[in-house]
């Protein structure tokens, strides 16, 4: 009797535990794109692309995904487990960022009996998950059981920046990003990226930004993670220690830059050790404990934060200890000299006399090896209050007017006629208000290109006509 008992029970068990993994997948989406992907060499051009991703219905009649997923679409199209019909989806908001996108369906009928899916907490260590989606090697819905395996700061391959990230063992695939990570049947992660050439080395968008990216939009406006503008240094030298006077009991960071519009400007100075984040005590290597015995970088406690907030600072400033209040303000866009990787739009460009010229981004450095160590190096840099973008000389369009001059390309150009510029429209601006006959560029070691205004003028339509290129300048230099 005692044997028939416990046969029923685990039936019972059996059969719940079925029901719930049914319930849950009726819960994931595979999402179908058509992508126009920008040429950022030829930026008058895009081709068209298709692939595939993965998402998850949650509460408020979303489908959250990865935002590469859906980077650049035309036409989007989701699909539910166990359906064969497929709904016209649209984006809502999109974090590139973050990596990380809500889709709305208009048809009502695509939600119906499904049941959302609810979030978790952020995983520990060895936690089991089960991750969902649609990867390569199949059409139907995949189901790849690992662990977490450890949880740190990683930079997002989307955007370049760098979050908490979640690193599992599961297996994750091409197709798999977008969907779900699961444990305990509750979202605790979003797939996001995977490591080439290893062996089931995945990481996931933890559930802390995904609640944070949802928060965000609840005003219907997306504001991002903050950037305090803050360049930092270790204090783990005990040199320099010796020299700022640390005892062995303070850890910290030390400020080594503030940027000339970081939202801490005047209240922040050079030299100032931060030692500790909303009361999180920052070590000498830049990090902080979130869990006992787990640490990621300072910018944790920060992240945690919606833009408009304040993050609590303390600061030992000439051997004094005190707190400050730092605004949450601006982002990395609003920062570096060379903006992050641009999506869902069409590169900036003009073309004068066959000379084509365009803002440079990290698409473009992307695009090509040319020139990759100088521009590259030009990523790194901060805007100051006379530069705030570079211009590059892109291509030049052979012709009888410009030979000679073929060979510049991904050119960095620092003057117009002997003045500088800070971005892309003031040099345009200078290029279309200059006077006399000749234009002339330069750049920071001297080397010229010149050209006859009145001569591209008169070939500059021939030129166009020759390569096939309807438009002078982009679409959004044309609107104005």
């Amino acid at each position: 009797m005692r044997l028939l008992w416990i046969l029923w029970i685990s039936t019972l068990l059996l059969h719940a535990n079925t029901q719930a993994e049914d319930i849950t997948k009726q819960a994931i989406v595979k999402i179908y794109t058509v992508s126009k992907i920008p040429n950022y060499l030829a930026p008058w051009s895009s081709s068209m692309q298709r692939s595939t991703g993965s998402g998850s219905i949650i509460e408020g009649g979303f489908i959250l995904t990865n935002a590469h997923v859906v980077a650049n679409q035309a036409f989007m199209e989701v699909q539910r487990y166990g359906q064969r019909k497929r709904y016209i989806a649209k984006v809502y908001a999109v974090s590139h960022q973050a990596d990380l996108a809500l889709l709305k369906v208009e048809e009502k009928s695509f939600f119906k009996g499904v049941v959302p899916l609810q979030f978790g907490k952020l995983p520990n260590i060895e936690q089991k998950i089960v991750v969902y989606g649609y990867p390569m090697g199949g059409n139907t819905l995949s189901a790849t059981i690992g662990v977490v395996s450890r949880i740190e700061h990683h930079t997002y391959a989307h955007s370049g920046e760098v979050f908490l990230s979640i690193q599992v063992d599961a297996a994750v695939n091409p197709g798999n990003s977008g969907g779900p990570a699961l444990s305990g049947g509750k979202i605790v992660g979003v797939v996001m990226q995977v490591i080439s050439k290893s062996q089931n080395i995945g990481y996931l968008v933890p559930v802390s930004m995904v609640k944070h990216f949802i928060d965000d939009m609840k005003d219907g406006h997306y504001d991002g993670f903050a950037d305090l503008g803050l360049g930092t240094q270790k204090l783990e030298n005990p040199t320099l220690r010796r020299y700022y006077h640390l005892d062995e009991n303070v850890t910290g960071k030390l400020v080594d830059m503030i940027m000339y519009n970081s939202s801490v400007k005047g209240i922040m100075q050079e030299e100032d050790i931060i030692t500790a984040v909303d009361g999180h005590r920052i070590e000498n290597d830049g990090t902080v404990s979130f869990r006992k015995h787990e640490y990621t970088d300072y910018y944790y406690y920060i992240d945690r934060h919606q833009m408009g907030d304040s993050v609590n600072l303390d600061i030992i400033r000439q051997g004094k200890k005190m707190q400050i209040d730092a605004p949450l303000k601006y982002t990395a866009d609003d920062m570096y000299l060379v903006k992050t990787t641009r999506y869902d739009e069409m590169p900036t460009y003009v073309i004068y006399g066959g000379y084509v010229f365009s803002p440079l981004t990290r698409n473009l450095i992307r695009s090509t090896n040319r020139n990759r160590l100088k521009l590259s190096y030009l990523a790194t840099k901060w805007q100051t209050k006379e530069k705030k973008e570079v211009v590059v000389l892109l291509k030049v369009l052979a012709s009888d007017i410009s030979r000679g001059d073929n060979g510049f390309g991904m050119w960095p150009i620092d003057k117009v006629n002997g003045e500088a510029f800070k971005d892309f429209k003031e040099f345009y601006e200078k290029m279309e208000a200059a006077k006399g006959q000749y234009i002339i560029l330069e750049d920071k070691d001297g080397v010229k290109v010149v050209i006859d205004k009145e001569e591209a003028k008169i070939k500059q339509d021939d030129i166009l006509k020759k390569y096939n290129i309807e438009f002078d300048k982009s679409i959004d230099l044309r609107k104005k």
